[in-house]
């Protein structure tokens, strides 16, 4: 009795000093909303910063604070804005936790606010409109939806939060056929910085509207998304393992599937190269998705010239299976870069041949549990053709009269001591390939906002005219900055 005494004397004194150390956690614990606060050392708190996707995100708020509703979120803004407060009360926002750049949903020495209870799908059969919350993964999305025959354009992992899936942009495989996710986004609920609630949609707010498709967190946080939804079947898709000699097959095969002009819209897929240390063998992967129940389409003939794998997972099964597939652990630490460039052989053997040289050097030096994984996918102009009529999005992709290759280099690694070897690397990659099309003429500016890097700028990648528009859709909407000076992750317009 005496040892659970002094167990719980000591929590509440190490609550009061990071209490004391910071007046913003001391004030939210002393609002309406202090029951959702949690601070070191607690359950709530701990398992909150396990769970982020990228170990180097694991950072140290003072407190964490967890609202169940917009309103909750409301109270925890204006809180933290109070004019009387005596510092400025710096805050991370987190949804799902999948972006891997440390301080872009989680803060040291701040409050973290995770939305982890703002996690529910519901679906209104007279409207067809999909209600999601942030944090949900869409993994729960599809399993909500798929008994009801429904299905929205979302994230092809199951672990990938809602979140800032969509505030990205998004590419689903239902893209080539119903445009990006965040396109299918009829209406986002948002807490401004004054602490207001207010809907935007093409009738209500729509250049709020618009901004918040690919404009990230610069305007406020988003609590609902109202996607539009369309019939539900099965999937034919999984992942094809090749023999690494294979690569130039498949590099010309996406090609011409890039630059097919009677492309199949049910047809998407990514071909990566991969290497792990679980299984050190180098090798190419073709991952297939076509939208309909038909086992090995024509659409992807001249992949399927290659007889010889190492694997196949392909069949025909429900979008929440071929998600579960492309989901990620919370094990590793974790790089993301991207860069764009047209649809060219040459351009890809390169980004292969760099790959190589990444995949040599870490052999030579890394430790412990390590994988490699740079993908080629097809970013087509029909994604964005009906984007206007639906409202528009800040993604300037209007300037592209052709479809072109989308790369992610992608190293996960075990150990901390390794940072600087698989982020010097993951730069090394990228900026060779960025020397090699600048030189080539095949570069294109586009930087996809999920997939970057925190010294990648993809909002200036989407022209200067979007960001002129942004800049303005920022001050009217948040005219003292808050999400600008109060929220310094992630990639912020001010910073452009």
């Amino acid at each position: 009795m005496l040892r659970s005494t002094r167990a719980i004397f000591a929590a509440v004194l190490v609550n009061i000093s990071y209490a004391q150390k910071q007046p913003c956690c001391d004030t939210l614990t002393a609002s309406t909303i202090s029951e959702l606060v949690t601070y070191p050392s607690q359950l709530a708190y701990n398992a909150s910063i396990a769970s982020y996707f990228d170990g180097k995100s694991r950072l140290t708020p003072n407190c964490i604070v967890q609202p169940k509703t917009a309103e909750d979120v409301s109270t925890i803004i204006k809180v933290l804005t109070a004019e009387e407060l005596s510092v400025p009360c710096r805050f991370a926002v987190r949804s799902g936790g999948h972006t891997p750049i440390p301080g872009s949903n989680n803060v040291d020495d701040g409050v973290t606010i995770d939305l982890l209870y703002m996690n529910s799908t519901t679906y209104n059969a007279e409207t067809q409109i999909a209600s999601v919350k942030p944090a949900a993964r869409w993994g729960s999305v599809y399993q909500t939806l798929e008994p009801l025959g429904r299905m929205v354009a979302g994230g092809r992992g199951s672990t990938v939060g809602v979140g800032g899936f969509l505030l990205g942009g998004g590419i689903s495989h239902y893209a080539p056929r119903v445009g990006l996710s965040c396109d299918n986004v009829v209406n986002f609920q948002v807490v401004l910085a004054d602490g207001s609630i207010v809907n935007a949609n093409k009738t209500s707010n729509a250049d709020l509207f618009r901004a918040l498709k690919g404009g990230s967190s610069n305007f406020g946080i988003v609590t609902r998304y109202d996607m539009e939804t369309f019939g539900n079947e099965d999937l034919w898709g999984g992942i094809v393992t090749y023999p690494a000699s294979t690569a130039d097959h498949h590099f010309k095969a996406l090609v011409n599937f890039g630059l097919n002009p009677d492309r199949d819209p049910n047809a998407a897929l990514i071909v990566f190269q991969g290497y792990s240390t679980a299984s050190p063998t180098d090798v190419v992967r073709a991952a297939f998705d076509y939208t309909r129940p038909v086992t090995r389409p024509d659409a992807y003939k001249e992949f399927f010239e290659v007889a010889t794998n190492i694997s196949d997972t392909t069949k025909i099964q429900p979008m929440s299976a071929i998600a579960a597939e492309f989901g990620s652990d919370t094990t590793k630490r974790v790089q993301f870069r991207t860069l764009s460039f047209k649809i060219d052989l040459a351009t890809i053997q390169e980004t292969a041949r760099l790959y190589k040289i990444v995949i040599t050097e870490l052999q030579a030096k890394a430790s412990g549990q390590w994988r490699v994984s740079c993908l080629h996918q097809v970013w087509a102009t029909s994604y964005t053709a009906n984007s206007t009529v639906r409202g528009g999005n800040v993604l300037g992709m209007e300037r592209y009269i052709e479809n072109f290759i989308m790369y992610q280099s992608y190293l996960s690694w075990s150990e901390a001591k390794d940072d600087e070897l698989f982020i010097g690397l993951g730069k090394m990659l990228t900026d060779g390939i960025q020397k090699f099309t600048t030189e080539k003429g095949t570069a294109v500016d586009y930087l996809y906002l999920n997939y970057a890097d925190k010294d990648q700028d993809p909002l200036m990648g989407y022209g200067d005219d979007q960001v002129a528009f942004m800049r303005v859709v920022a001050s009217k909407y948040d005219p003292t900055g808050v999400y600008q000076r109060l929220m310094p992750g992630g990639f912020k317009i001010s910073h452009v």
